[in-house]
């Protein structure tokens, strides 16, 4: 007598268009997270960032080779003045300065009378940005045989600045003198849109100097 095999269950099979649309549904959660990973590494970053910046000292009284300036911002040539007139340096070097502007011209401008510091200031003109400056500044530094500066700038553009004067005069010292515009609100800078607005900017660009001192 014959046995009759059970019969074989069936499995159903989802069409080939549903299977692609569940892995492209995973793919996309997973494309989700990171990005809400990412995001939220980068707003770490910024409240870093800006914590930081306020942490940053004052600047000392030690004597440096050279006082640097670094046009843009109020406040900063006046701060690189007092130093060279307070003798933390025996000379100062303003770089980016725009073409046709003399010495005289900056001291009437920042109301120093021409012929007080006149003698111990140096311009640089080749500079337009951040990189320039310390391009510039280091050219500069390596004909004069300095090894040691004080750098002047905005205490919002202080951690860039230090990358890339690290990244090309790796074997100076440089002391950091951040200036502090008033218009600039680093407390509760997050109700101040101006304020915040410069921040986010600063940072994002202080992670490309990051990105490009790591790359060399």
């Amino acid at each position: 007598m014959a046995m009759s095999l059970p019969p074989v269950p069936r499995v159903a099979v989802p069409p080939i268009s549903f299977r692609r649309r569940s892995g492209r549904a995973r793919w996309l959660r997973r494309l989700s997270a990171a990005g809400v990973l990412l995001v939220a590494a980068w707003a770490g970053g910024l409240v870093w960032f800006v914590d930081r910046i306020a942490a940053i000292p004052p600047g000392d009284g030690r004597t440096t080779d050279a006082i640097v300036v670094l046009t843009g911002g109020s406040g900063r040539l006046a701060a690189g003045l007092r130093l060279l007139a307070a003798e933390r340096a025996d000379k100062l070097f303003v770089s980016g300065v725009y073409h046709g502007v003399d010495v005289a011209e900056l001291l009437r401008v920042s109301r120093r009378a021409p012929g007080e510091l006149e003698c111990c200031i140096v311009l640089g003109y080749r500079a337009d940005d951040t990189v320039g400056n310390a391009r510039e500044t280091a050219a500069w530094m390596t004909a004069e045989g300095y090894r040691s500066l004080r750098l002047v700038t905005a205490n919002y553009h202080m951690p860039r600045s230090l990358v890339e004067f690290h990244r090309v005069l790796p074997q100076a010292e440089i002391l950091p003198h951040p200036v502090a515009p008033s218009v600039v609100r680093l407390e509760e800078w997050w109700r101040w849109p101006g304020t915040t607005a410069l921040l986010v900017r600063e940072y994002n660009k202080y992670l490309v100097s990051l990105a490009r001192a790591w790359l060399s």
